[in-house]
């Protein structure tokens, strides 16, 4: 393989299925401990990937629990010493270190004031599991490139374990059963993905849309395309979009959206018309024929995924485009510049 970013890629799917078999009994012990302390609401601190983490958590909480979701504002706990009163919440910490001082700080204020905390991170031995008083650990193994990739959906995989535990959900758990033979599928169009990246290879900007569960996807493609192509893709909702941002669309202007079957499918096309009809450069991800047919580039999804759980899967043509593109420009994937795998923010 050509690089550890590649081979953490391909891991996906297993790393999910480790999830199934080795921390679903943890999960559906947090979630029984959720129930019986039944917060109000949840607030998620996170920074990075883990931030697009929890931005799905935002609309699964939401949509399945019926959890009103925030996402924490770390510097009022650091720099501003004003944290906000936690007592009913349930405060999630995401990070795959478990290092990062803010988000830890977070925890440790919710502690004090008698929240329930739980940690998701792929370290239980850091602080951050230190500081919860319940911890889900993401058993991703050690990922060796910079850019989170298999913890970022071991996140999402394990988010999804805890909303479907909390919900009691037989379903759901069967349609998280059937996911990583799903993603085994996405994985099988990698060669795909990278001759369709070579078309991009001196793309400088564009920007990413979703909507929905696929807001955070969105995000996470935009960060990838960042951090390893040093592409500025800037993400949005569609709806934002259309608040004045669309204003950059011109003949060629690169769009990538997410399009997966669902509630949001219908808005999206729509507006993919929309910068169709004004020349824009349309690279799509989706499992509908209609949709991709509309782009340039066409990056198509497995069939039969929920909407729910559709950003697991969505974001794999993503990390795989991403991968591709970093290497037509000739860049080094496992180590972009600037960067390193633990980063302290205050």
């Amino acid at each position: 393989m050509s690089s550890n970013l590649e081979r953490e890629i391909l891991e996906q799917p297993a790393v999910w299925r480790r999830l199934l078999e080795v921390e679903r009994p943890v999960i559906e012990r947090v979630a029984a401990t959720i129930r019986s302390r039944a917060p109000r609401y949840v607030m998620i601190a996170a920074r990075g990937s883990s931030d697009n983490a929890a931005r799905y958590g935002q609309y699964l909480f939401g949509a399945a629990n019926r959890l009103p979701v925030a996402l924490a504002t770390p510097s009022l706990f650091t720099l501003y010493n004003a944290p906000p009163r936690l007592e009913e919440a349930l405060v999630l910490g995401i990070s795959q270190s478990g290092r990062s001082p803010d988000i830890v700080t977070v925890l440790v204020e919710a502690q004090r004031q008698g929240a329930l905390t739980v940690a998701l991170t792929n370290d239980p031995d850091s602080p951050l599991a230190a500081a919860a008083e319940q911890v889900i650990h993401l058993r991703a193994g050690r990922e060796q490139s910079i850019a989170a990739t298999k913890t970022y959906t071991a996140s999402l995989f394990a988010l999804a374990l805890l909303s479907t535990a909390l919900a009691e959900d037989e379903a759901r758990r069967q349609a998280l059963e059937a996911l990583p033979d799903v993603a085994a599928e996405a994985l099988a169009a990698a060669p795909a993905v990278a001759r369709a990246a070579e078309r991009y290879r001196f793309m400088e900007a564009c920007v990413v849309v979703g909507r929905g569960y696929n807001y955070a996807t969105a995000f996470e493609i935009a960060l990838k395309l960042k951090e390893l192509a040093y592409v500025l893709a800037e993400p949005y909702s569609s709806a934002d979009f259309r608040h004045g941002p669309v204003a950059l669309v011109e003949q060629g202007f690169p769009v990538f959206a997410v399009v997966p079957e669902g509630q949001a499918a219908a808005e999206l096309s729509a507006f993919l018309r929309q910068l169709r009809e004004r020349e824009a450069e349309l690279v799509v991800i989706s499992d509908r024929d209609d949709v991709l047919a509309l782009a340039q580039t066409s990056l198509p999804l497995p069939s039969g995924v929920p909407e729910w759980l559709s950003p697991l899967v969505a974001v794999v043509p993503g990390q795989l485009f991403a991968l591709a593109l970093t290497l037509a420009k000739g860049f080094d994937p496992d180590h972009p510049r600037g960067l390193r795998k633990v980063t302290l923010t205050h």
